[in-house]
């Protein structure tokens, strides 16, 4: 049986989650106390071969790793996973204020910031555990929903699916990312005049590009690494991997590196997909 677990901070799309998921064939059930856990599973065994729960701060009577020990002793033909959902404080902020709702910790008569911060607290043992972490941050109810998706249907292919996403290092890692690599210290093409308002997938910022060694030399050696380890990361049965590359703004670099990297590996037994983290913000 696959048990898949969803937890995260209130607001980051747990519910959207589990309705994905449900709509992939999972017996699923939301909000349940911990201490049920053993008993649902003994329940719906011989019946379901997959169920999901959602588990939040509100399920938590003391501490979060009572949910991790009772993972552990669950029969051994249960298959346990964790998918935490999660988001930025301030765009969990934003949302709350924009729903009215109430946190589950209003009840200590915390400030809303503080709550969250006293949330995270609460599940980090839970999130340090997670088979897939996802960051909802940006993601709209059609994002969020298809990267559930593809986790899930991932791990069930056993085919590992290879993101390359682009990024700006002013506007923050990306906290979803497996590997980082860092495009800042090779020619700019934001210097020159002509290029300033092109993007990495223009063709004049290509060619630029394809003209300077320091670029090509770092394409090769990140995808020589990368070509060494993804088939250790196929084989270990892992379903998503996410390489970020980053520049200072989002646009020309990591942009261009990341088309490269995905053309180099999409003819390869991974499912590649490319992302360009503030090129789809625009």
């Amino acid at each position: 049986m696959q048990l898949i677990v969803v937890s995260g901070r209130s607001g980051s799309g747990k519910t959207i989650a589990l309705r994905v998921l449900e709509d992939l064939g999972f017996y699923c059930v939301d909000n349940l106390p911990i201490t049920l856990l053993p008993t649902l599973v003994h329940a719906v065994i011989e019946q379901f071969d997959r169920i999901a729960i959602s588990i939040d701060v509100r399920n938590i009577p003391g501490r979060s790793d009572e949910l991790l020990d009772a993972l552990d002793f669950l029969p051994k033909k249960v298959k346990p996973e964790i998918l935490f959902i999660d988001s930025d404080e301030g765009v969990l902020l934003k949302r709350f204020g924009e729903t009215r709702r109430l946190h589950p910790l209003s009840q200590r008569e915390l400030p809303l910031p503080e709550a969250l911060k006293l949330e995270y607290k609460l599940l980090e043992p839970i999130a340090e555990r997670a088979t897939w972490r996802i960051d909802s941050s940006k993601l709209s109810v059609h994002q969020l929903s298809e990267q559930v998706t593809e986790r899930v249907l991932g791990k069930a292919a056993a085919r590992l699916i290879v993101v390359f996403q682009s990024f700006g290092f002013k506007h923050g890692v990306p906290p979803d990312a497996d590997y980082v690599f860092d495009a800042r210290i090779l020619p700019n093409p934001h210097w020159e005049p002509e290029l300033k308002p092109l993007n990495g997938r223009d063709q004049p910022v290509q060619h630029f590009f394809s003209q300077q060694p320091l670029v090509t030399k770092f394409i090769f050696q990140v995808e020589t690494f990368l070509a060494t380890w993804l088939p250790h990361f196929q084989r270990s049965n892992r379903s998503y991997l996410t390489i970020a590359i980053g520049c200072t703004g989002g646009q020309h670099r990591s942009v261009y590196i990341a088309e490269q990297l995905a053309s180099r590996f999409s003819d390869q037994t991974f499912k590649v997909q490319i992302r360009h983290r503030e090129l789809d913000a625009q």
